[in-house]
């Protein structure tokens, strides 16, 4: 049987021989430059013992003025998630690694560094986004049991450059991108962007947004550079589509699609900042000093739930429009970060001193709610005025975690790798009302282990042990205790697998891990809390690279047997899965570049998945779906500038289904349907 192969920790970490992975060859023949520590770079070199190498390992260097050669496919590593501009490939999400989502527990990094996102910067600011699981999270100096969410910058280039990019899509979706560069002098370079997308949803919900970004690179000396930057989204028009939960255990009736099931004012906006500043120097030959600090923040105008609670699969329910004050949620992060380097001939030691703090703060709650009566959704939406909402006292959330820590890394050309690393936190939220504040405190010892062998030239094996002190979200908008900030909690991760490089650029690897975390949903009250420990074991396996000269695949699987333990599975009240667990997934993607048609391509994606597991007691499940996207570029010169048109067709054959929503509790919206877009890319 498949669990019983790894079914206790013990027989995980006898498989824990790891080796030394070092990040792998990209397969564009042109790639953009990259840090040693970015996936798609080559394998990084040991310095020579007197040339200490103290690059910054900071992630994808900016491609302003390149931006027709983004290929997710062909500058992937491996195939646990990459995107590169708006192009994706992978089989991982920054939403959803081995089971859990890395930015919820609060595992991301800017350039490396600590960075605690309220929302996540966009792509006038970030180039490219690295998933860092198995042995793409080697040379990270401290790592995380859901995996690493890596932010790479657009940062500023020496040349001054533009990228220009217009879209529309079949569901009359218009897109516009700026981005440019200029060097003001031989220390400053500065780059800014611009954009907007004016969306029309696959539920006809419109999502207007506008948005700018703003970044700088000071550079006065070879050892010294600092890179403030700033990006700030506008959304003018947000509407709010429903949300479908059944009373009872039956899925929705296939809804339909291009329908905006309203009432029509159930809409409101934001605004989106995140800012920051970046320092990297070099003091001497083997010292390096790295420090972020940042700030992210998120305010929402006239926020709305608009939840059907269906009683009969015939789509007749309930519609309850909940309202919100004006909600404000904000966070300072940052960390401090000194590495110092000792090279011995082949073997390079460095010690990694590190102290990382956030600050955070919340305003939520005060919510009024009216009801709409019965209604069927498979009909039109019953036009009614907008009510008079009375909100109520909002409550207030306030955390503050400061974590200390001090790893050791150590490398041996041809033989191996040590990685050792121990943190000690301090955690403490304060949340409620004026007067009913409800306190938590923590402060657990954390720590990572990881052992290297390099077996062969072409074969390394890799694992390690690693623990973490992560956030859980807030509760969903259909819990009863909706937007509620949830306490922290404690992880741990064991993992172990093989790297093997088959040649031409192919890479292969494979490997099994446990991840285990409190589980967290709804209760019989509808409040969403713990309700026991979830535990994912699962094998993984990607194959990334160049098959030929003309083709490149990346592709990916997991095989996936979560289980749920706890008082509340023994009496029968939580199904012995998680809702939200999906046992396999595969995705396969393509590029192929014919020889007989220079400047032309076409590319491929498929992505399978087995049933979802939809409600608390396992008795209902979304159905298995394959979705199969197509599409091509052509590369071609536009007034003497590079220059890329791509059209991409996702959902080609139109699967119909359900996604699954408010934290995997039973709630469920259509699955888009097939979609044709088109844009083009012109560098200057």
């Amino acid at each position: 049987m498949y669990g019983g192969q790894f079914a206790t920790p013990a027989s995980l970490l006898a498989l824990a021989i790891m080796g030394l992975a070092g990040p792998a060859a990209a397969a564009q023949p042109l790639p953009p430059p990259v840090s040693p520590n970015d996936s798609t770079a080559p394998p990084v070199a040991l310095p020579p013992a007197d040339e200490p190498d103290l690059t910054p390992p900071a992630a994808v260097v900016a491609a302003t003025g390149s931006r027709s050669s983004e290929n997710a496919v062909r500058q992937a590593g491996d195939a646990f998630g990459t995107s590169i501009g708006r192009e994706v490939s992978g089989l991982y999400s920054r939403e959803r690694v081995r089971g859990f989502s890395p930015v919820v527990a609060g595992n991301v990094r800017i350039d490396g560094l600590y960075f605690d996102p309220i929302v996540t910067p966009s792509s006038r600011l970030v180039r490219a986004t690295t998933i860092r699981v198995g042995p793409s999270a080697l040379g990270s100096p401290f790592p995380a049991p859901t995996g690493i969410v890596d932010l790479g910058l657009r940062r500023p280039r020496r040349e001054a450059a533009a990228s220009v990019l217009i879209g529309y899509n079949t569901w009359h979706t218009p897109t516009a991108e700026f981005d440019a560069s200029l060097p003001v002098n031989s220390t400053l370079s500065i780059g800014f962007g611009a954009g907007t997308v004016l969306e029309n949803g696959f539920n006809k919900t419109r999502d207007h947004s506008y948005e700018g970004a703003f970044i700088a690179e000071w550079k006065p000396s070879a050892a010294f550079s600092l890179l403030p930057f700033v990006n700030v989204r506008e959304t003018t028009i947000d509407d709010h589509g429903p949300l479908s939960i059944p009373q009872g255990n039956f899925l929705p009736p296939p809804l339909p699609r291009r329908q905006f099931f309203g009432p029509w004012w159930s809409r409101g906006g934001d605004t989106e900042i995140n800012a920051g500043l970046i320092a990297d120097w070099t003091i001497g030959k083997d010292w390096l000093v790295r420090a972020g600090l940042f700030r992210s923040q998120r305010v929402v105008r006239d926020q709305f739930a608009n939840v059907v609670r269906l009683t009969s699969p015939a789509g007749i329910g309930q519609q309850t429009i909940t309202g919100d004050p004006t909600l404000y949620n904000a966070a300072t992060s940052g960390e401090v970060r000194v590495t110092r380097r000792i090279a011995d001939g082949p073997r390079l030691h460095q010690l990694h001193v590190t102290v990382r703090g956030r600050q955070g703060y919340r305003r939520f709650g005060g919510s009024d709610s009216i009801s709409l009566g019965t209604i069927n959704i498979l009909t039109v939406a019953p036009d009614v005025p907008p009510p008079v909402l009375k909100f109520g006292e909002q409550q207030k959330d306030n955390v503050r975690q400061w974590t200390g820590g001090i790893a050791y890394e150590g490398r041996w050309v041809g033989v191996g790798e040590l990685s050792v690393g121990v943190q000690k936190s301090d955690y403490s939220k304060r949340i409620g009302l004026p007067g009913a504040i409800t306190a938590t405190d923590a402060s657990p010892w954390l720590y990572n282990i990881t052992v290297g062998v390099q077996v062969t030239k072409a074969i390394s094996l890799y694992g390690g042990s690693v623990t973490g002190l992560e956030e859980s979200g807030v509760a969903p908008n259909i819990a009863a205790n909706r937007n509620e900030a949830l306490p922290a909690i404690q992880t741990s991760q064991l993992d172990a697998g093989v790297r093997i490089a088959l040649g031409g650029g192919m890479r292969l690897i494979a490997g099994v891990f446990q991840v285990s975390k409190p589980y967290f949903n709804l209760d019989t009250a509808g409040r969403f809390d713990v309700l026991g420990e979830v535990i994912n074991r699962g094998i993984e396996a990607s194959i990334a690279g160049p098959i030929t000269e003309e083709l490149s695949v990346v592709a990916g699987g997991v095989l996936l047997r979560p289980k749920v333990t706890g008082d509340a599975v023994t009496r029968g009240l939580v199904g012995r899965l998680p809702v939200g667990a999906i046992s396999e997934r595969v995705d396969v993607s393509a590029d192929w570049r014919p020889g007989f048609a220079p400047g032309l391509s076409f590319d491929a994606r498929l992505s399978y998945r087995s049933p979802e597991i939809a409600t608390v007691n396992n008795l209902v499940s979304v159905p298995t779906r394959t979705l199969i996207d197509l599409g091509g570029r052509y590369r071609f010169k536009l007034a003497g500038n590079d220059a890329v048109l791509r059209i991409q067709a996702t959902n080609v054959f139109d699967e119909k289904g359900f996604e699954l929503r408010g934290s995997g509790a039973n709630a469920y919206t259509v699955l888009p349907g097939r979609v044709t877009q088109a844009y083009l890319t012109v560098d200057f």
